[in-house]
């Protein structure tokens, strides 16, 4: 990527390097065309497609682009302690009234960010820094989008006929700070990805596997399970989306009433945080989509980073607040001064 000029169009994905943007559109029926595609979802849904001329499958060299590290003391939050407190109460006096079960509520931080501050060196810091198994990078200036992300969490992965989604639920420093209420937050969500499966795949061909597995990221713990379905014959993408997206594991349960808290509770949009990033293959129907947490964009002359955690009725509003800034530390730190050293 060393070699990728700053404002053409290029994608790093699962190890691959695109450049020579070749398509883009909003319309997912392409991934059922043909082609490999890079793909975005925001997660008030809408997403974007891109095709490029040139992919290269060998591992692509480190970006020499520098970064600029923003001061950790400029990020602001679109929710204060005391706003997220309140809001924590707010989701609890909601589960008690049988409104909702779990919501995943969300913050996002942002910071001014310089025009000349290139992506690609906040990629390179991250690839070595905080390496992830879902990472990537998209400029895609022609739709607005400049992203790095280093998820750790699969939304959808495809194989053929078989889709299979491993939800995160669970968070802690070391596997001993993970509680009961992870583990109940964990079956919750699980229940919901099978049901959002379900509505795509065979009768009966859904089942959860690896069921709380505990999976260690640079510098915490997840909990993890893994769903999995057989696609009913003539499924498209479209309807794929329809029937799982935004992730359980970002919105909640039941997921329109938890989509309908989150709208009235969080104070602005979450953009590709929360959504989808990923590639689809639609000439093998292979395809990985990633849950876009971890995940910084640019918008305008600012940079954003969100974060969250889910609520329950078991939830404590401090607790809580701790774990969105467990979940933000590291990055942040690598994307400020305070990763430079």
């Amino acid at each position: 990527m060393g070699s990728t000029a700053t404002g053409q169009a290029h994608a790093r994905v699962a190890g691959l390097l695109a450049t020579g943007l070749a398509d883009l559109t909003h319309d997912v029926g392409v991934l059922d065309a043909g082609g490999l595609w890079f793909v975005v979802g925001t997660f008030e849904g809408r997403w974007t497609c891109a095709r490029f001329d040139r992919v290269d499958r060998s591992p692509p060299p480190p970006s020499t682009a520098t970064w600029p590290s923003v001061p950790g003391s400029a990020w602001s939050s679109s929710l204060t302690r005391a706003e997220y407190v309140r809001a924590v109460g707010e989701v609890r006096r909601l589960i008690a009234d049988g409104e909702v079960y779990q919501v995943n509520l969300c913050r996002v931080l942002s910071t001014p960010l310089a025009a000349s501050a290139d992506l690609d060196g906040l990629d390179a810091r991250l690839s070595s820094g905080n390496p992830a198994p879902y990472a990537a990078r998209l400029h895609l200036p022609e739709a607005g989008i400049d992203l790095v992300s280093a998820s750790p969490e699969l939304f959808l992965r495809r194989r053929e006929e078989v889709l299979s989604s491993s939800p995160i639920k669970g968070t802690g420093r070391i596997a001993e700070d993970l509680t009961g209420k992870d583990v109940a937050e964990n079956v919750m969500i699980v229940d919901l990805v099978r049901n959002d499966l379900g509505r795509v795949c065979q009768t009966g061909s859904v089942t959860v596997e690896d069921v709380l597995s505990v999976q260690a990221y640079p510098g915490l713990v997840h909990l993890v399970s893994t769903v999995r379905g057989r696609l009913a014959p003539g499924t498209s993408w479209a309807e794929i989306l329809d029937a799982t997206f935004p992730p359980g594991s970002v919105s909640g349960a039941p997921k329109s009433s938890a989509l309908r808290t989150i709208r009235g509770l969080e104070p602005t949009t979450r953009g590709p945080y929360c959504g989808a990033i990923g590639w689809v293959d639609a000439d093998r129907r292979h395809a990985e989509l990633a849950v876009g947490i971890r995940t910084f964009w640019r918008q305008h002359d600012r940079l954003h980073f969100g974060t969250g955690a889910g609520i329950t009725w078991g939830s404590d509003a401090g607790r809580e607040w701790q774990e969105t800034e467990l979940k933000a530390a590291r990055l942040l730190g690598l994307a400020s001064e305070e990763g430079a050293r």
